[in-house]
C-alpha cells in the first residue's frame, strides 16, 4: 500500500474510531500520525511534530482560559441578565435574544458547546412559561452558537483562519464571519416562521419577570471540559443589574481583546491569555480553578487532528484526493462534493476536527483560481458546523437534555428529521450562496 493510501486510511479510521468509541479523536490522532508517519511514510519523530500547530494551541488555550473565568466570575451570566431585562414583555423578541446571546458568546470565544450548555436550559425555561415552540426555541440557541462562531476572535474562527494561513490561501476573516453570521441568522428567520414564531409577534406579557429570572438563572449549569455540564452552582451567581468590579474588568478585558486583534493585529491567543492572566493576578482567589476550565480536550483534538494533516501532506495524499476530486471536470461540482463531505462527516463527528481535515483538501484544486477561495472556505466552513443541530451532536444533545422528560422523545424526533434536512440541503445552500456566484 502506498504512503498515501495509508494515510487516507487512517484518516477514515480516526473518524470511525473517534465516532464510535469515547476515545478523544485528537489522541487517535497522534497514535496515528506517529505510527502511518514512521512506519509507512519514513517520517521520524521531529518531522512528525513538525505539523504540531504552536500558535493554535496558545489561541486555543487563551481564549478558552479568559471565557471561563469570565464564566466563573459571573460576566457572562450578567450578561443574559441583561439582555432578559431588555425584552421589556415582547414575547417574540425572546428567541432572538437567545440566540443573540449564544453568537456573542461564542463571538467573544466561548467554544460552541458551552455557550449552548449555558443559554439551552434557560432558553427552554423561557419557551414553558411563554409557550414557545421548543424546537424553535432550541434551534435558534444552536445557530446563534455557530451564527457568531467564526469571528476572528473565537475558537472556529481561530482554527479555520490559522488552517488557512498555514495553506498560503488567501483569507478573509470579516467574510468568513460575517458569512456564517448572516447564513445562520436567515436559517434561523425561516426556523422562527416555520415554528409558530410568527404568532407570537404582539404578544406581551406585561407582569414582572424578577422571580422568574432568577429561577431561570438559578438552573443554569456550569459546563465541564469540552462544554459537558457538570454540577450546578451552591446558590449560583447573584444577579444585580449592576455589574461587581470583576465583571467590569473582564468586559473591558473583552474590549480590549476584539480592539488589540481586529485593529491592531495582535496575536489573539497572545492577548487572550494575557488578559485572563491580569485578570488572574488582580482577583486571584475568584479566579481560582478557571484553568481547569479550559477546554483541553478541544485542544487536544485539534492539535492532533492537525499534526496528522501534516502526515497527510507529507504522504501525498492531499495532493492524490485532490487531483482525484478535479478530475470530475469541474471545480464546481468538486467543490460541492466537498462540501457535502464536511456536512456529512461532521453531523456525526467533531466539527472542528472537520476542519482540520476537510480545509487542506481543498487547497491544491484552489490553486487553478476557478473558484474563489474565501468564498470555498467560508463554504466549507458552514457546511462543516451547520449540522451541528444534529442530536447526535453535542449541541443537539445538550438542548434535548435540557427539555422535559415528558417531551424528549418526541422533540428528538423533530429534531432528527430536521437535522436530515439540515444534512441535506444546507452544504447545496452554502455552495449555491458562497461559490456558485463567484463573489468571494
Amino acid at each position: 500500500m502506498s504512503p498515501a493510501m495509508a494515510s487516507i486510511l487512517g484518516l477514515v479510521v480516526l473518524f470511525i474510531l473517534g465516532t464510535a468509541l469515547p476515545i478523544n479523536m485528537g489522541a487517535i490522532a497522534f497514535a496515528l500520525a506517529f505510527l502511518i508517519g514512521t512506519f509507512s511514510v519514513g517520517m521520524s519523530a521531529n518531522a512528525i511534530l513538525g505539523g504540531f500547530p504552536g500558535d493554535l494551541f496558545v489561541t486555543l488555550v487563551g481564549i478558552t482560559y479568559l471565557f471561563a473565568i469570565a464564566q466563573k466570575n459571573g460576566t457572562i451570566d450578567l450578561l443574559v441578565h441583561w439582555a432578559v431585562r431588555g425584552v421589556r414583555g415582547h414575547v417574540a423578541a425572546i428567541p432572538w435574544v437567545m440566540f443573540g446571546v449564544a453568537a456573542v458568546l461564542t463571538a467573544v470565544g466561548a467554544v460552541s458547546p458551552a455557550a449552548v450548555a449555558i443559554i439551552a436550559p434557560i432558553a427552554l425555561r423561557f419557551a414553558r412559561h411563554y409557550d414557545i415552540d421548543r424546537l424553535m426555541m432550541g434551534l435558534l440557541v444552536v445557530h446563534g452558537a455557530q451564527g457568531g462562531g467564526f469571528s476572528p476572535i473565537s475558537i472556529y474562527g481561530g482554527i479555520t483562519n490559522q488552517i488557512v494561513e498555514r495553506a498560503g490561501l488567501p483569507g478573509n476573516d470579516t467574510a468568513l464571519f460575517l458569512a456564517s453570521l448572516l447564513f445562520n441568522l436567515a436559517v434561523a428567520i425561516g426556523v422562527f416562521f416555520a415554528f409558530g414564531g410568527g404568532k407570537l409577534i404582539g404578544r406581551r406579557d406585561t407582569g414582572t419577570h424578577e422571580e422568574f429570572e432568577d429561577g431561570a438563572r438559578a438552573s443554569l449549569p456550569v459546563t465541564g471540559h469540552g462544554g459537558t455540564p457538570a454540577a450546578p452552582r451552591d446558590g449560583g451567581h447573584p444577579h444585580p443589574t449592576q455589574a461587581s468590579r470583576d465583571q467590569l474588568l473582564t468586559l473591558a478585558g473583552l474590549v480590549i481583546l476584539g480592539v488589540g486583534s481586529l485593529a491592531f493585529g495582535l496575536n489573539v491567543g497572545m492577548v487572550a491569555i494575557t488578559i485572563a492572566v491580569v485578570l488572574a493576578l488582580l482577583s486571584p482567589n475568584a479566579q481560582k480553578g478557571a484553568i481547569d476550565k479550559v477546554s483541553w480536550s478541544t485542544v487536544l483534538l485539534i492539535a492532533g487532528v492537525i499534526t496528522y494533516v501534516g502526515v497527510l501532506q507529507k504522504a501525498g495524499a492531499i495532493d492524490m484526493v485532490s487531483t482525484n476530486v478535479a478530475a470530475l471536470g469541474s471545480a464546481l461540482l468538486a467543490a460541492m462534493l466537498l462540501c457535502y463531505i464536511g456536512g456529512v462527516v461532521s453531523a456525526f463527528a467533531s466539527s472542528t476536527g472537520v476542519l482540520g481535515a476537510i480545509i487542506p483538501l481543498a487547497v491544491p484544486f484552489l490553486a487553478g483560481g476557478e473558484i474563489g477561495a474565501v468564498g470555498m472556505i467560508a463554504a466549507l466552513a458552514i457546511s462543516a458546523t451547520i449540522v451541528d443541530v444534529s442530536p447526535f451532536s453535542t449541541n443537539g444533545a445538550l438542548v434535548l437534555a435540557n427539555a422535559p422528560e415528558g417531551e424528549r422523545d418526541q422533540l428528538f424526533r423533530r429534531f432528527l428529521i430536521y437535522s436530515g434536512l439540515v444534512v441535506v440541503l444546507g452544504p447545496a445552500l452554502a455552495w449555491a450562496v458562497l461559490i456558485l456566484p463567484g463573489w468571494l
